[in-house]
């Protein structure tokens, strides 16, 4: 059993900084791939970014590719997700994501879901 909580959203300008972290409970942590998702109203789950189990290679949806960075820290259980250059329509709520795979996570279908951090930029 894994459980996941975020943190670190809030309110940006356009062109501003934020970093979520997704601190993971369980002794396995280690070996699950970790991922980022987001959600803006009326829309669906957006893969943004993944990371294998350890940290070997990464992933990144086209629309975030060359601003945000995912990075995991196994000491500490935790994943982060640095956002520069921030959009408004990087408004979203933010999931963070864990699956026991060998690879990277891109379906929204994983093993587990954190609760989600609100991300807003505003224009």
């Amino acid at each position: 059993q894994v459980q996941l909580v975020e943190s670190g959203g809030g309110l940006v300008q356009a062109g501003g900084s934020l970093r979520l972290s997704c601190a993971a409970s369980g002794r396995t942590f280690s070996r699950y791939a970790m991922g980022w998702f987001r959600q803006a109203p009326g829309r669906e789950r957006e893969f943004v970014a993944s990371i294998r189990w350890n940290g070997g290679s990464t992933y990144y949806g086209d629309s975030v590719k060359g601003r945000f960075t995912i990075s995991r820290d196994t000491a500490k259980n935790t994943v982060y997700l640095q956002m520069n250059s921030l959009k408004p329509e990087d408004t979203a709520l933010y999931y963070c994501a864990a699956e026991l795979t060998l690879g990277v996570i891109i379906r929204p279908t994983p093993d587990y879901w954190g609760q989600g951090t609100q991300v807003t930029v505003s224009s």
